[in-house]
């Protein structure tokens, strides 16, 4: 089947906007069972996390301004990673997944959790699913996602606090009656296992239902590292009545495996990352990290006679997470006879419930077209956290050792320091009213203007002291774009938008006086760009932003624990991106990204102004290509540049740039069973893929070949 073809992906795109179109008329009552069955199908797959896909293109979401909105009407840069994409490439990690991202570089995250930054912001919190807060601090898989959503800019007015630089938005798989049973597995280097299963399919004419399951136990490249992971997550979707669905959701994750923070530096550099891409320096065997998550969720989606629709999310989910480090805390010295290792554990428990409830509702007033958003999202987060400081027999918390001895058995005691390690209650209770509307004057423009109000009051109490710190914020977050299309396929935009982060910051576990009399941080981004699809099947899209920070904490050097809010950085940059079939049997995926992101006013002593931010490349450029050679088979062929980077912000440890080819081999055996090959850095290469921080430094991945086999049945 020629899937490049225009005629081939306008019929498609014809269908979805039928489905879609189905999901309006549900008000108008049914005739007959044919009928029936045919619009529960239908309504079950309304936006359907299928619908509006081919390939490596996708023209249509929701989560840019929780309306139904083709790509090319958003008046920002979104990047959306597909479900074939993710296949093709064979990545399993938010992480990998977005090495083909403009803007996006992945962070170390200290060896225990997703961390990306995105136009020079860094954050471990700024993660969704299906447009919900999934903030807790873990690795998440890839075996329940039908696409992944890169937003970028600030997006207080869809998202809340935070998302200063973008968001990463999973969407999942539902239950939508769509027959699908497919298993997956896959095997490679380093004793790779994996396997997965998709299983869905209709029950009688109201009713679908959908599994998705994973099980994964595997080594690494990197010495001791090894990962033991599985989920399970079942769907279903009901037809209530003809304007009411109601879809239900459960997943439990589990994932186990060993920290890994990589090496420490000399000289300003990785220490000879050359020769240690797979040495592990720190302790393997008091170094892991646990996580067990629960995530419950219900959505009804129901739309009145009066044409308003209403869409009620419910989720309740509960996380036990627990990591220990025993890792590089300090240079080789000169000599490069010694470095230091640090120690320290940390556990936690989170419990969100968060309810979004949105309406929408597009009515004209004369010559203009309105498509009007209003929506309240209430939450509650609690929990614990408790941080142990790591003891050597020195009795010290740090114990030096030989870099050619890096692997430590030294005895190490953990106790909590009254002092300095977090021992805290936390609860955090959220209120947000927001309204948007979206005016089409004519075929040639449209104007978004939104803001959202957001209540963010917040406790902690100290579990050793018995002091309680709390704060309120009241947070207004206002956005506004404008887009030009002189033609159907080209549109031309401006927007601006604002977001806040508070004092308590991403994960907000604990909360000390000198927090608790911070401002916010805020982000201010202005945005121009173009999006233009070339035809039905490729777009392109470029952005030029400016993206301002303040309110960046600077210890008070006369009052320690207090701060003074001067610390500043500016991001300003460029982005292209391509996505889609150039040819028939040509699809890309991938584009450039010019980053400059400065410290405008000093952070500290060390963290000066003109400063470039940590771990972000000024010049990356990205492109992923898949070749279909024959109807049986294809090949994707894969390149990432990017220039130096630095470890952090203070500029002492400098990132050699680095260039990566990957390879895709994909054979379609039969009409149920494909098989592929993918080889990541096929050339071999060593590069440091990532940091966090000065002293904890990742290579990057030798040459790694990965088999999987599709089947579905």
């Amino acid at each position: 089947m020629n899937y490049g073809s225009s005629d081939h992906l306008n019929a498609i795109f014809a269908a979805s906007a039928v489905v879609l179109c189905a999901g309006h008329a549900m008000a108008r009552p049914i005739q007959s069972p044919e009928a029936l069955e045919s619009v529960s199908l239908n309504q079950l797959s309304v936006e359907g996390t299928r619908g509006a896909t081919v390939g490596y293109l996708t023209k249509k979401t929701r989560t840019g301004t929780r309306t139904d909105t083709p790509l090319i009407d958003v008046p920002q840069a979104v990047t959306v990673v597909t479900q074939q994409q993710i296949r093709d490439q064979g990545f399993q990690s938010i992480s990998e997944a977005i090495r083909y991202v403009p803007g996006a570089i992945p962070s170390q995250g200290e060896g225990n959790r997703d961390e990306v930054v995105i136009r020079g912001q860094r954050s471990n919190a700024d993660f969704f699913v299906d447009g919900v807060r999934d903030d807790v601090q873990y690795f998440r898989d890839l075996y329940n996602v039908q696409r992944i959503e890169i937003l970028k800019g600030p997006n207080a007015m869809i998202f809340g606090r935070g998302g200063g630089g973008g968001i990463i938005n999973r969407v999942l798989k539902e239950a939508d009656g769509i027959p699908t049973r497919e298993l997956t597995l896959q095997g490679g280097q380093y004793w790779n296992k994996r396997v997965a299963m998709d299983v869905g399919d209709k029950i009688g004419d109201g009713a679908a239902f959908r599994f998705n399951g994973m099980f994964e136990d595997s080594d690494t490249y990197r010495n001791f590292v090894d990962i033991r992971r599985y989920g399970i997550n079942p769907t279903m979707s009901f037809l209530i009545g003809p304007a009411t669905t109601l879809k239900l959701a459960y997943e439990y994750f589990h994932d186990d495996r060993i920290t890994d923070r990589g090496i420490p530096s000399q000289f300003g550099r990785p220490y000879r990352y050359r020769e240690n891409t797979s040495t592990y320096f720190g302790n393997p065997f008091e170094s892991y990290s646990r996580v067990d998550a629960h995530i419950a969720t219900a959505l009804l989606d129901h739309t009145f006679e009066s044409g308003v629709t209403m869409r009620n999310t419910l989720r309740f989910a509960d996380y036990t997470k627990f990591y220990q480090n025993v890792f590089p805390g300090g240079a080789v010295n000169s000599s490069g006879t010694s470095f230091n290792l640090s120690a320290y554990n940390t556990e936690g428990h989170r419990r969100n419930y968060f309810s979004q409830n949105d309406f929408n509702y597009r009515f004209s007033t004369g010559p203009l077209k309105h498509t009007l958003l209003a929506g309240v999202e209430l939450g509650y987060q609690d929990g614990t956290s408790f941080r142990e400081s790591g003891l050597f027999t020195n009795r010290t918390g740090s114990l030096a050792i030989s870099p050619f001895g890096s692997v430590s058995r030294a005895p190490v005691t953990f106790r909590n320091n009254r002092t300095s390690d977090a021992n805290s209650a936390y609860g955090l209770g959220l209120a947000a009213l927001y309204l948007q509307d979206q005016i089409e004057i004519g075929e040639h423009v449209q104007i978004i203007a939104g803001f959202r109000y957001d209540r963010f009051d917040f406790s902690a109490r100290n579990r050793t002291t018995g002091i309680v710190q709390s704060r309120i914020d009241d947070l207004i977050s206002p956005r506004a774009g404008l887009v030009l299309k002189p033609m159907e396929n080209l549109a031309l935009y401006g927007s601006y938008s604002v977001s806040h982060l508070p004092s308590a910051g991403d994960q907000f576990s604990t909360l000390s006086q000198g927090l608790a009399l911070a401002e916010p941080e805020k982000f201010v981004n202005s945005e121009v760009g173009v999006k233009y699809d070339v035809t039905p099947t490729l777009q392109v899209t470029g952005a030029l932003f400016n993206l301002d920070r303040t309110n960046q904490r600077l210890a008070d050097p006369n009052n320690p624990g207090f701060f003074i809010l001067s610390g500043q950085t500016n991001t300003q940059g460029a982005e292209i991106g391509a996505n889609g079939y150039v040819a028939d049997w040509w699809q890309i995926a991938g584009g450039y990204a010019f980053t400059d992101a400065r410290i405008a006013n000093n952070l500290s002593t060390t963290v000066r102004t003109g400063n470039t931010v940590g771990l972000v490349p000024l010049n990356t450029f990205t492109l992923w290509n898949k070749f279909d050679l024959t109807s049986e088979l294809s090949v994707g062929v894969g390149f990432i540049n990017q220039t130096h980077t630095y470890a952090s912000s203070d500029n002492a440890v400098r990132l050699p740039g680095f260039s990566r080819f990957d390879l895709g081999i994909f054979y379609r055996v039969s009409d149920t069973v494909r098989a592929q090959v993918n080889i990541e850095n096929l050339l071999d290469r060593k590069y440091i893929a990532t940091a966090n921080g000065n002293n904890n430094i990742t290579p990057g991945a030798p040459r790694l070949i990965r088999f999987q086999v599709v089947a579905n049945f």
